[in-house]
């Protein structure tokens, strides 16, 4: 005989027998937590921890059973009463303290500073602003993306996420004195898609958002306690006559209204919150009420919790959890699936093949008849087990739900089983968080909220290492947020015992553990990040020499000044872009002197560094590539840097200058000799142009120009004399010097001067050279006149050059060339020539 309690046990009905709602014991807390009633309370969403303050405006007595702490503590403990944190706050009184989403504990003091505290003690700390500093603050509220913060001024202060962001203000509301009470609906919840703050002002309420204050026109007020739903569409209202008010978050559409002080319960209203969206807690010492609409009137329907002492409620999505001096529990609706398979007398497809699977079991016939009568809605039948396993906190029915559903599909020709597996995963996944141990109660919805990855993040937050391995490849996750983790607070733990060869030590157990779990993928960069945090240098180091990834490895190494070791690693890597990232850091950071030194001392290794910072200072930064040549010895290429300086020069001063620097440099190296005399020869020339150009009165341009150049622009413009001394003081070949007279001439179109300058003296390049440029430059008929001086044998071919048919059949003729003439004959242009031709042709028979 099954000796376990039935789910529908603990079931309590409502609207008629419609709903149900039930408690379900999570965990016992005997003697675990202190007296509720004496402390602040802030409470995880999501199955989280709590955090326990004491009230300063409560006496404590002394020697009172459970566990006690001074009043500057904070102590966070697990659902199932395990202590998580314990840690002493001395940064002034504190506002308020409450939960991120990803468990992280946030505690606001009166002057704006706020700390974000993790389950190992861990926290980062930021700050509202000078402004709220000054101010003062003195209430807020936190939400898990979020909070808002209320001035002594009376002016709201939003923070969005948990970066560490400047504070936006927000509306002001134009309130002369504090709320009664006042709650946020943050931006996920709103329809808005921004924060809204709802303030009991008076008997009315504002609601405040980051643009408008809003007066909804309320009479009932003022409240005590105001509640936003999970969903934020409905408001809970408690008036300070203990009259609540349960109305849409629009105020447009009323649900409960119900005087509470009918209920027989003693003493104040501790807690309004949420039974997930559908209902309503209210608590008082010894007393827990859940309060939901009804359709018959605005009273509602009540069921009653009975508890010793005080208890703290924490909304969560599907229902509520309900902590009390020795207990956890959850309340929550129960859900569809559960009610339409074990609500006594339930004829649905589900709940018959449910009973056909226990009669399957007990071996009796009617497993067949049960299956028969539910045919067309197996599959739904199936699904609705399925779905209602994951709602069952108890292993035993989770089982039962799940082999009822794998009976049903056996009957069905097609099933995807994909939903019935993840379900299998699932569970096994929650029933192992949910140990009391572990202390994580997850619902099966929230489950699917938070994601599984988030789930093991929260695990490793607590330590929880192999549980979080298994999980990881039970799911078939990558364990590298868990290895990471454990890897950091293997370092952490470590580092007070830090000794000779204990680096080799930890470093090897950490990269076995990542080769053996996570298949040699996970990265050390942000493990040696961490270890270099708590001053393990040494095993920083280490740790990178496994990173395969430079783009990882390079930036930590700069952060940890490795210098040279960043350097190797980037050109290691042929990342040329990581290469000028780790060149241009360490020039910015480093004394020029040591930022040379570094490279030039790298050698082979460093070479590709050294090519690459040349190329970019000769691009960006000549005055760093300048001073890089001068520290390594390099006067070759400081001289051509300086001579390239030059020709992009215009001032005739610094180009002059520019050139003596390189003549310098190549003068020091013993084998640029003849470099160092061409430098010294320009330098003389640029002289010389600087002077024919004041002499012109600046009309004329010589600076900059080669010999050659210059000689013939003193020729072009009438300069003769000064033309022959360049040509005396850079001894120009008179071979040369005759060319740029002819080219000069025959520009200027100055023929006399031309023939003139033939027949001063007998031409060292021939006349065969004038006759051919002259050609050249169109000029045929000058051109021909110089053929006669020219050798014999060469004649008739320049003629032809010339253009002039005639003059070469008269030479052919002088010469007595019939072979000649005739080669002449074919070739003209035309008769009228060819016949002057056969004319002196035959005048020569």
């Amino acid at each position: 005989m099954d000796t376990v309690q039935h789910p529908s046990a603990t079931w309590e009905a409502v609207s008629n027998g419609i709903v149900f709602y039930r408690r379900q014991q999570l965990y016992t807390l005997p003697g675990k937590l202190p007296s509720i009633a004496d402390y602040l309370i802030a409470g995880c969403k999501n199955g989280g921890p709590i955090a326990l303050m004491r009230d300063t405006s409560k006496l404590v007595a002394l020697g009172r059973g459970g566990p006690a702490f001074t009043k500057s503590q904070i102590q966070v403990y697990s659902p199932a009463g395990e202590g998580l944190l314990l840690f002493s706050w001395d940064q002034g009184r504190i506002v308020r303290f409450g939960w991120t989403f990803d468990e992280r504990l946030v505690v606001l003091n009166e002057e704006g500073v706020y700390r974000l505290y993790d389950l190992q003690g861990d926290y980062q700390q930021f700050s509202l602003g000078n402004e709220a500093a000054e101010l003062g603050i003195i209430d807020a509220r936190i939400h898990e993306n979020g909070l808002v913060a209320l001035t002594s001024s009376l002016t709201l202060l939003e923070v969005k996420d948990w970066e560490g962001g400047r504070p936006l203000a927000l509306a002001n509301p134009g309130i002369s004195e504090p709320p009664h009470s006042w709650a946020v609906i943050p931006p996920d919840q709103s329809i808005s898609r921004h924060v809204e703050v709802l303030l009991s002002v008076d008997a009315t309420i504002l609601t405040v958002d980051n643009l408008e204050s809003t007066d909804q026109r309320v009479a009932r007020g003022p409240f005590l306690h105001v509640s936003p739903s999970p969903n934020g569409k409905f408001l809970a209202l408690l008036t300070f006559s203990g009259l609540l008010w349960v109305v849409s978050s629009d105020f447009q559409r009323e649900l409960v209204v119900l005087d509470t002080s009918t209920m027989g319960a003693e003493g104040r209203v501790n807690q309004v919150e949420w039974c997930g969206n559908d209902a309503v807690l209210v608590t008082w010492n010894d007393l827990v009420s859940l309060i939901l609409p009804s359709r018959d009137n605005l009273s509602g329907e009540t069921l009653r919790y009975l508890y010793f002492g005080a208890t703290f409620v924490v909304t969560e999505a599907d229902g509520a959890r309900v902590i009390a001096q020795d207990v956890c529990d959850f309340i929550q609706k129960v859900p569809t699936s559960s009610v339409s398979i074990f609500r006594p007398g339930s004829t649905s497809s589900s709940a018959i093949l449910f009973a056909a699977w226990e009669s399957f079991v007990q071996r009796s016939p009617k497993a067949d008849e049960n299956i028969r009568s539910i045919r067309s809605d197996l599959a739904a039948a199936v699904n609705e087990c399925i779905d209602a396993a994951g709602h069952e906190w108890d292993p035993h029915w989770q089982r039962k739900l799940l082999s009822a559903a794998k009976f049903g599909w056996g009957f069905l020709d097609l099933y995807n089983p994909t939903d019935f597996i993840a379900m299998g995963q699932a569970l096994k996944v929650l029933n192992a968080v949910r140990f009391y141990e572990i202390g994580i109660p997850l619902t099966y919805s929230e489950y699917q909220y938070v994601s599984p990855a988030h789930l093991i993040n929260r695990l490793t937050s607590r330590n929880l290492h192999l549980l979080a391995i298994r999980v990881s490849s039970f799911l078939s996750l990558k364990p590298d947020v868990v290895l990471k983790h454990w890897a950091s607070v293997k370092i952490a733990r470590s580092k007070s015992s830090a000794v000779d060869g204990e680096d080799d030590e930890v470093c090897r157990l950490i990269v076995d553990k990542f080769e053996k779990l996570g298949g040699g993928e996970v990265s050390y960069a942000d493990i040696a990040r961490r270890a270099w945090e708590v001053g393990r240098t040494g095993l920083a180091t280490k740790l990178l020499d496994h990173e395969t990834r430079a783009s990882d490895q390079v930036p930590l190494l700069l952060t940890m000044k490795e210098d040279k070791l960043a350097l190797v690693k980037a050109v290691d890597s042929g990342d040329t872009d990581l290469v000028y990232h780790v060149l241009l850091h360490l020039h910015k950071r480093l004394p020029l002197g040591s930022f040379f030194k570094l490279i030039e001392d790298g050698g082979d290794q460093l070479a590709p560094a050294s090519k690459l910072l040349q190329v970019y200072a000769r691009e960006q930064n000549r005055e760093m590539l300048r001073d890089f040549y001068y520290s390594d010895d390099r006067r070759v290429e400081s001289a051509t840097l300086a001579l390239d300086e030059a020709a992009q020069m215009t001032d005739h001063h610094a180009v002059m200058t520019a050139v003596n620097a390189a003549e310098k440099f190549f003068s020091e190296d013993k084998d640029r000799s003849f470099e160092a005399k061409m430098m010294n020869e320009s330098v003389r020339l640029l002289a010389l142009q600087q002077q024919y150009e004041k002499d012109s009165d600046g009309k004329t341009k010589f600076f900059g120009q080669s010999v050659s150049e210059t000689i013939r622009t003193c020729i072009s413009n009438g300069m003769n004399k000064k033309a022959d001394r360049v040509k005396s003081e850079f001894k120009v070949p008179d071979k040369r010097f005759w060319y740029l007279k002819l080219h000069a001439f025959t520009a200027m179109r100055d023929f006399d001067a031309l023939d003139a300058f033939a027949r001063s003296r007998r031409s060292p390049i021939g006349y065969e050279a004038f006759v051919k440029h002259l050609v050249e430059a169109g000029h045929l008929k000058e051109a021909a006149t110089y053929v006669m001086r020219c050798d014999g044998p060469k004649r008739v071919g320049l003629y032809v050059l010339c253009e002039d048919w005639r003059a070469a059949g008269r030479e052919c003729k002088e010469r007595g060339d019939k072979k000649g003439m005739e080669q002449l004959r074919k070739s003209c242009p035309n008769s009228l020539i060819a016949r002057e031709l056969d004319q002196l042709m035959a005048s020569m028979k």
